[in-house]
């Protein structure tokens, strides 16, 4: 599973061949969730509050890019790596 971004300790990874809808996997120490490209909607797992709001506000940055490294994943190429949260 290609890792496509990391800050602040939050990695952000894609599965080849995953199912749909577009989403992003996302860990966090012992957390583990899954956010949907389109809405940002945590559809699975859990994070902190604050780890949340970062990968919110990260996400919404890079909602184009994140849906290019699906469509990637799904074409089994490798995924772009997306420019951390400063």
């Amino acid at each position: 599973m290609p890792t496509i971004s990391l800050f602040y300790g939050i990695l952000i990874r894609m599965y080849w061949n995953d199912h749909a809808p577009p989403h992003f996997h996302v860990e966090y120490g012992e957390y583990r969730a899954q956010y949907l490209i389109e809405t940002l909607v945590l559809s699975r797992g859990q994070l902190p509050r604050r780890a949340h709001a970062l990968v919110l506000e990260w996400a919404a940055m890079h909602r184009d890019e994140l849906m290019e490294d699906w469509e990637l994943c799904e074409a089994k190429q490798q995924p772009k790596m997306i420019t951390p949260l400063a």
